[in-house]
């Protein structure tokens, strides 16, 4: 009996160079799951299709999206991504209190879910054997410590393997190897708030992406006793450390990313106008749907898209 080949699919760089290098090694995945939090970067998404039409001509299956399903609002106005749950119960992301359970509950839980109900996995089980599943771990030192505390751990359901490490790819060459194949380098694959997104990452930004972020801040603050904002304390940059705020706000209102009068507004009005509407949904009222809730704080206003976003309209 073949095992199947399980792809844990982030659409960055390494997962990315994963896929194209088992393609150099004649090796065919059966399935490549992404899971989608909701608050993955635009680029991200523009990114998957022209993924997949490499796929295809690789003769790979095209990836299949998963998304957490929230199913218990209790009396809260429904949410579908990880940003409208942290906006609902007024928190930040798990990582930004040094745990990574928003890792567990909005990508790996809903990957073991499909597959839970995927033929070839449940047979494969079902004779006692493993699936197979691939991890994009590079070989940067970063990497090598997530793999390090990775490795040797058990799993009933599941064999685990890094090609990334075992081919000894660190990130640059991962680059070269996705631009040898003709693909565009995919953007930093994570949610546009995540707590690790370095300084210089927030200048890139768009500017939908900083208010978010400013919203999110504002609205956990009162709740907050640990930690300050998504990067939890302020960090001064001794030791190499690079120095930064607690708070993304600070740095983004530092450095001009958004006008003051616009972070002002934000801070002001989004977690009363959140909290009015929780009261309002509670007593059976209509209420803006989250969507057009954030929309309202994010106007179209830029000019330019993305590039991978230019390049899919291209495409199509």
């Amino acid at each position: 009996m073949t095992t199947p080949l399980v792809i844990a699919y982030g659409a960055g760089v390494d997962s990315t160079a994963l896929l194209i290098g088992l393609k150099d090694r004649g090796i065919r995945p059966d399935l490549i799951l992404f899971a989608d939090t909701g608050d993955e970067k635009a680029e991200t998404y523009a990114f998957i299709p022209i993924m997949n039409r490499w796929l295809e001509s690789a003769g790979f299956p095209t990836v299949t999206t998963v998304r957490y399903r929230p199913v218990n609002f209790k009396h809260w106005p429904p949410y579908e991504t990880l940003g409208e749950n942290c906006l609902t119960n007024g928190t930040l992301p798990s990582l930004a209190f040094g745990f990574k359970s928003c890792s567990l509950k909005w990508k790996v839980d809903p990957q073991n879910k499909f597959c839970n109900e995927w033929a070839p996995a449940v047979a494969t089980w079902n004779a006692d054997a493993k699936v197979r599943k691939m991890i994009g771990y590079d070989a940067s030192p970063k990497d090598r410590k997530r793999f390090a505390h990775a490795i040797g751990m058990e799993d009933a359901k599941y064999d685990y393997s890094y090609p990334l490490i075992e081919w000894n790819w660190n990130r640059e060459a991962c680059k070269r190897r996705i631009f040898e194949a003709g693909l565009p380098v995919p953007p930093k694959s994570a949610c546009v708030f995540c707590p690790a997104t370095k300084p210089a990452e927030l200048h890139t930004h768009r500017k939908e992406y900083l208010r978010l972020i400013v919203m999110l801040e504002a609205r956990a603050e009162p709740r907050l006793k640990t930690v300050k904002g998504l990067w939890r304390k302020d960090t001064k940059g001794t030791r190499g450390a690079e120095p930064r705020p607690g708070k993304m706000t600070d740095y983004i209102r530092a450095n001009d990313l958004l006008s003051a009068d616009e972070i002002d507004r934000i801070i002001t009005t989004a977690p009363a106008d959140i909290i009015s509407n929780q009261k309002a949904f509670a007593n059976g009222l209509e209420i803006p749907s989250w969507h057009d809730f954030l929309e309202a704080f994010s106007p179209e206003d830029y000019d330019d898209e993305p590039e991978l976003i230019q390049l899919t309209r291209a495409a199509a």
